[in-house]
């Protein structure tokens, strides 16, 4: 353990100097951009997309081939190894579990929490982010992505853990995540902050632009759709009844997702199921091309950047976000017994996003027998392989999935944005800044219809990576109070008990709101 700590202090020292390289060349990126718009006016507004968008890619495999990737790997590998497999071994406990009720008046149960992480997991990434990996990764991308996810697990787990033992508590209930137990490794507010102003920059901005535009592009097989027009006035319609949704705030959000994420899960799988089946014949083909390239390591290693393990990786975490230190806001709030249970509840959510339902996605296109290309990236391949399963009926299938993926995930993304305003006011917000703040949230989505995609796939997974590093990094730091909380967990379990948890039962050396 001691080892391990050592290395991921030297890594986080890394961690900052590249930190610094990101904020310098924003700057740059920032600097370059106006300087083409003074140059030769709006005229060249394209030509400055394309600048920036090369500057932000740029920036995208620096941060992904020589830090996140190997430590994303590294997280996962370490608390699968010192959890004993922990996600396999009491992966059966959650359907216990989710269905505690909970002790407090204001709480958040356990399966209202699951539902608010699993609905900004299951977005249009399940379905846009797949057929991207493999558009421009191969068939070899599909393994890399459940490889991520079953070791990202562990991950999931750790991070939530640590959620609820450093969770706070006011009037309305529990409260929490990364930055509060970011801000005991670290000891100071500097790095919890920069962590909240990534995820905000990258769920209220990145993503949620992402899903807008991914939502607006689904109708793009239909034939009233009109590329000039069509994304102005769908982005309008997403945004007014996304608007009536977020001004009323986050227990709106939860009962609101709580009701649709199940119902939109279980329509897709059965969706991509019968296209499966349809293609039936060509699965064993399939499957046999899948491991042969993502094993092809002459190819790998011979262009990183552009290979089945890193577009695998890049979109698993979009997809999951295990260890990125989303979930685990949502997480903290629910109100258990013990903080393992909650953090089998994540286990759960990611098995279910990239297991499930990211499988659903990856094997219905990869049955189609449709060759994928970079010229499909994204709405296109998979409008073309559900045309191929159910015709015409395809594109509506297509969109209306789409549609619900993204908009419970652009709601359920601001959930996490609210939670981190806790953290930097150290308390509720004033109304009119939350009002101001909600308006704003609301007009992103808009602003995301119109953009480029390869912008904003750029852009997301820029935001991402910085608040990974930063998250990955302190909670192996802190695997020793996840042990020790796993421990006292699997003693009561033996012991018969319904485990309840103390902190002084893991030695933790600072007082918490809860565990008294």
């Amino acid at each position: 353990m001691f080892f391990v700590q050592t290395g991921v202090q030297s890594l986080i020292n890394t961690g900052d100097q590249c930190v610094g390289i990101l904020l310098n060349v924003k700057i740059y990126v920032l600097i370059c951009f106006s300087a083409c718009i003074t140059a030769d006016g709006f005229r060249d507004e394209e030509d400055c997309m394309e600048l920036l968008n090369s500057y932000i890619a740029l920036v995208d495999d620096y941060l992904y081939s020589n830090f996140l990737i190997a430590l994303l790997l590294l997280c996962g590998v370490v608390f699968t190894v010192l959890t004993r497999f922990v996600q396999f071994r009491l992966f059966f406990d959650v359907f216990r579990i989710i269905f505690e009720r909970k002790s407090e008046k204001h709480g958040v149960s356990s399966f209202q929490a699951l539902m608010v992480s699993t609905a900004s997991r299951v977005g249009s990434g399940n379905i846009v982010g797949v057929s991207a990996a493999i558009c421009m990764g191969g068939f070899g991308a599909v393994p890399w992505m459940w490889a991520i996810a079953l070791v990202g697990m562990a991950s999931a787990f750790a991070e939530t853990v640590l959620a609820q033992i450093f969770k706070r508590k006011s009037e309305k209930g529990a409260y929490g995540g990364p930055a509060y137990y970011i801000e005991h490794v670290s000891k100071g507010r500097f790095l919890p902050l920069l962590f909240v102003f990534s995820l905000i920059s990258t769920f209220m901005v990145g993503f949620n632009m992402l899903a807008s535009y991914n939502l607006q592009d689904s109708f793009s097989g239909f034939d009233f759709y009109n590329r000039e027009t069509s994304p102005f006035y769908i982005g309008l319609i997403v945004t007014a009844v996304a608007g009536y949704v977020i001004i009323g705030g986050g227990h709106r959000i939860i009962k609101f997702t709580s009701l649709l994420v199940p119902l939109m899960g279980v329509i897709y799988i059965v969706v991509a199921t019968v296209a499966v089946l349809k293609h039936i014949d060509f699965v064993p083909a399939m499957f046999s091309r899948m491991f042969r390239e993502a094993m092809d390591f002459n190819a790998i290693f011979g262009g990183f950047a552009g290979s089945c393990v890193m577009y695998g990786i890049k979109r698993a975490l979009y997809s999951n976000e295990a260890g990125m230190g989303s979930a685990p806001n949502a997480a903290a709030c629910a109100d258990v017994s013990h903080p393992v249970k909650q953090g089998l509840v994540q286990v759960f959510s990611v098995f279910i996003d990239t297991m499930i339902i990211c499988t659903a996605t990856a094997l219905m296109c990869l049955s189609s027998e449709i060759e994928p290309s970079a010229d499909l990236n994204g709405v296109p391949y998979v409008l073309m392989v559900a045309e191929s399963a159910f015709g015409n009926f395809g594109n509506l299938i297509v969109a209306s999935t789409i549609t619900l993926f993204a908009f419970t995930s652009i709601i359920g993304n601001l959930f996490y944005v609210d939670k981190a305003f806790l953290y930097i006011f150290r308390g509720e917000p004033g109304k009119h800044f939350l009002l101001c703040y909600r308006l704003a949230a609301t007009l992103i989505i808009m602003i995301g219809a119109l953009l480029p995609s390869a912008l904003l796939w750029n852009i997301a997974d820029l935001t991402m990576g910085c608040m990974t590093i930063i998250n990955v990094a302190c909670i192996l730091i802190l695997s020793k109070y996840v042990m020790r909380a796993l421990k006292d967990y699997q003693l009561q379990k033996r012991q018969g008990r319904d485990p309840v948890f103390k902190s002084r039962s893991i030695d933790l050396d600072c007082e918490t709101d809860y565990w008294r």
